[in-house]
């Protein structure tokens, strides 16, 4: 999720380092005066009197040296803030270290981010230390026009809180703040950033007698903050909205939670303004001088600072490949099982070759982590190291998240989360969508080789996040269909242009196409490399971000010749060329080719999820991710209905940004859903497998076709059809003849006097009761603030819906003249439903 975090770019003074430590450090004359210590009288109106620095930070103090640098005594913490330090913007990111099964319900992971802020430590009167929370919200380039000295008299930042001194560094260069009492406390700076989100995840007040500090790892550029917090627990829900079902959850909850204190370059990078046509995380700001009318919204992709070192700038220029000042490394964590190292390690050099199209050579590589014995200073910690970070946890995922500068987007740091159980996930997803056409994929246990190659996708994947890309859902939509069944083609150029789609594996290939594991996997792309190249490639001529996006948008218009090149953001839910799970450009003629693959799976699974000594829970997890996968495939398809497809351009570009689905592509979804949905799909219902695993074919059938019929006739999907139409007349694929379609498929057998059966009967109300729900939606007071319902009864849709209603009601009622049993008493149901609902009698 794109975050933006708002920057004023200001001057600010050089800082040096120490060397981290980790043993406690000796001070001298030491004194017993440290059971009260002056310092944490945060608010107090009382003056403060430093104390001489032994008697506060006597020998019995643990110190770690750094950034800032700490001192622990008994219980309580100390801050020793070098003046150098003073005035310098630190980034503060919170984030979830360890949580228990009630925050994990709430979704409350390892490594969610639950707090972002940037704040500047500075001397106030009266002997105390000020600590600002630095507000970025608009920007002035220029420091020498009027604007930005207004701007900052009018930005004021706001004091979050106080600390008495409680003693001057023997050097009189520095100061030490006792900072236990806030760090002990609730605040949205250190911890939770909203109570929006401290909501999300149901925790309350917290519980101070049940919470603690429990480590400050001090490091040259970054301080690192565990502590253990208790809090209540809460419903979780929106104020006035009523509690889950069996009430609110009562007692309490523990976290662990790491907050990270990181300091921000002295000499910010060169910024990159945004591109939409190109997939990059950004942070932004409110520019009040590149508008001399106005003001403008600007966005900076987030991107490491990869500059060509000063001797080979020369050579950079005259197009030569040259090492980066500083290269991007990913260290594997220690804590790693041996096995699956190399391949974590391959996914993140695989994309060395990228960085190339950018002029740089060995600009990004996997790395061990030293041992102890190698460096007993090193640890994962340091924000000096990225690292991917194995951890034993039961969470089916991987992410990549990483910490960027606000100011210009540069990305300080990376650790990406790889959790134990992602290979579960990679296992299902594989037997799914390759089982018919690869037999490794054919058992519960894949062979390390094959999990192994999966693990280096998953890995590429995350590491490009933390390079900046954003997912490029629409990278799969422009290959052609059929060549994902070419084995020349798809082995030399794979299924997708883009690691970053979320395209999975090729599920289009067939068993006779004797494609390799070199065209079923994902691979760093076509896109990949060249987003890359645009959002690194170094242009030491180009004064500033506003001169060089001259350059970059040339580099764009001329990508657009090249389709393979063309990104699909992933937020857009009217576009069906940008899909998650999705191949090829034909949504139908893919889901197809997926279907016949499920058909030949459902067929194996028995006998391939069988484990000895074992139940038949294997059996029905795979039966469900199968159905899941067929859903998928519908979803798919039904995007085309009611489509509009998002194509960004600049002014200079030809051709429309948006343009709607056409047409045919609408009327063949709707004959794909009629053949693969509304026509039975009894061979979902093998009885064995279902009388094994405890379900029925109703249910699984029944759930898939209600899901798509209420995405067919969604308030959002009937609205833009009637846009459709007023804009292209006879030639769109209008509201009326979306319910015609449907008509003919769900009442077929009303029209040739055929028996219906269960599974049709069952269609057929779910359909009906989908009319009725939009009547009753059309008929609400447009003053009850229901957008769905504004729009509906103020458009052509509530007039559409009871026109159909009234025309079903006459086909139903003449065959329940004729029908017999069962299917005349459904008939005379779905027609007092029907006439209940145009009569508007009230439930």
């Amino acid at each position: 999720m794109k975050k933006k975090i708002f920057s004023l770019l200001l001057a600010v003074s050089v800082f040096t380092f120490a060397q981290a430590q980790d043993k406690p450090v000796v001070k001298a004359a030491p004194t017993d005066s440290t059971k009260r210590t002056p310092g944490s009288a945060l608010g107090s109106g009382v003056k403060a009197q430093p104390k001489p620095y032994n008697e506060v930070i006597t020998d019995k103090a643990i110190t770690r040296r750094g950034m800032i640098t700490s001192h622990k005594l008994e219980d309580k913490y100390f801050f020793e803030i070098a003046d150098s330090t003073l005035g310098r913007d630190i980034l503060v990111v919170s984030r979830i270290a360890k949580s228990g099964a009630d925050v994990r319900a709430a979704q409350g992971y390892a490594g969610d981010q639950i707090g972002s802020s940037v704040i500047r430590f500075e001397k106030g009167p009266n002997n105390r230390i000020f600590m600002r929370k630095v507000s970025f919200r608009t920007y002035g380039a220029d420091s020498t026009a009027s604007m930005y000295q207004s701007l900052k008299n009018s930005n004021i930042q706001a004091i979050a809180a106080s600390f008495n001194i409680a003693a001057y560094s023997p050097d009189k260069r520095g100061s030490v703040i006792d900072i236990t009492d806030y760090l002990n406390g609730d605040n949205d700076i250190f911890y939770f950033g909203s109570p929006q989100t401290k909501n999300r995840f149901r925790l309350g007040a917290p519980l101070s007698d049940r919470s603690y500090i429990q480590s400050i790892r001090s490091f040259p550029m970054n301080v690192e903050i565990s502590t253990v917090k208790t809090y209540t627990l809460t419903s979780g829900q929106a104020p006035g909205t009523p509690p889950p079902a069996g009430g609110a959850p009562t007692g309490s909850s523990t976290v662990e939670l790491n907050t990270s204190l990181v300091l921000l370059p002295a000499v910010p990078m060169k910024a990159r303004y945004a591109d939409p046509r190109v997939g990059y995380f950004t942070v932004g700001y409110t520019d009040f001088d590149l508008n001399p009318q106005g003001v403008k919204d600007v966005e900076l992709i987030k991107r490491w600072r990869l500059e060509p070192k000063p001797q080979d700038l020369a050579k950079y220029k005259r197009g030569e490949l040259v090492e980066p000042a500083k290269p991007i490394i990913y260290y594997i964590d220690p804590a790693t099982p041996k096995k699956w190292i190399p391949y974590l390690m391959a996914g993140v050099n695989d994309w060395a070759k990228a960085f190339e199209k950018a002029g740089f050579k060995n600009a990004v590589m996997a790395k061990l982590a030293p041992t102890y014995k190698q460096d007993s200073t090193w640890s994962i910690d340091d924000a000096r190291n990225s690292a991917i970070v194995y951890k034993p946890s039961e969470i089916a995922n991987a992410s990549g998240p990483s910490i960027s500068d606000p100011r210009t987007g540069e990305i300080m740091e990376s650790h990406i989360n790889w959790f134990h159980n992602v290979q579960k996930l990679l296992h299902d997803w594989y037997m799914i969508q390759t089982a018919a056409v690869d037999p490794r994929a054919r058992k519960m246990e894949f062979d390390d080789e094959l999990m192994g190659d999966l693990i280096r996708f998953v890995s590429s994947h995350e590491v490009g996040h933390t390079l900046g890309l954003l997912h490029n859902f629409g990278s799969s939509s422009t290959v052609p269909v059929e060549l994902l069944r070419d084995k020349k083609w798809v082995e030399a150029n794979g299924h997708t242009p883009s690691i970053m789609d979320y395209a999975r594996f090729n599920y289009v290939a067939q068993p006779g196409d004797n494609i390799s594991k070199k065209g079923l996997y994902p691979r760093i792309g076509d896109y990949d490399n060249w987003a890359i190249e645009w959002g690194y490639k170094y242009f030491p001529d180009q004064k500033g971000p506003k001169a060089e996006s001259l350059v970059l948008n040339k580099m764009v218009i001329e990508s657009a010749k090249n389709r393979r090149l063309w990104f699909g953001t992933e937020s857009n839910p009217d576009d069906p060329h940008s899909q998650s799970e999705d191949l090829s450009d034909n949504a139908m003629k893919a889901s197809a080719y997926g279907i016949k693959n499920l058909q030949v799976i459902i067929k194996g699974l028995p006998e391939w999820t069988k484990e000895p000594v074992d139940g038949y829970d294997n059996l029905k997890n795979m039966y469900g991710q199968l159905t899941t996968q067929f859903n998928r495939y519908l979803g798919h398809v039904t995007k085309n209905i009611g489509g509009i497809y998002e194509n960004p351009k600049t002014v200079e570009q030809a051709g429309t940004v948006y343009q709607r689905t056409p047409a045919a592509t609408q009327k063949e979804a709707m004959q794909f859903l009629d053949v693969q949905l509304f026509k039975t799909p009894m061979w979902m219902v093998d009885q064995t497998i279902l009388d094994d695993i405890g379900m029925n074919g109703l249910d699984v059938i029944g759930k898939m076709q209600s899901a798509t019929i209420s995405r067919l006739l969604s308030t959002n999907t009937l609205a833009k059809l009637i846009a459709g139409e007023a804009a292209d007349g006879d030639s769109a694929y209008k509201i009326t003849d979306l319910f015609s379609n449907l008509d003919a498929s769900i009442f077929t057998e009303l029209k040739s006097n055929q028996p219906i059966d269960v599974y049709r009967r069952n269609l057929q109300k779910v359909y009906v009761d989908k009319l009725i729900s939009i009547v009753k939606l059309g008929s609400t007071d447009a003053q009850s603030g229901n957008q769905d319902a504004v729009v509906t009864s103020r458009s052509d849709v509530l007039s559409v819906a009871k026109g159909e209603l009234k025309a079903l009601n006459t086909l139903i009622k003449n065959a329940a003249n004729v029908a017999v049993g069962l299917d005349k008493y459904h008939l005379q149901d779905l027609s007092d439903r029907i006439e209940g609902a145009l009569d508007n009698k009230k439930d």
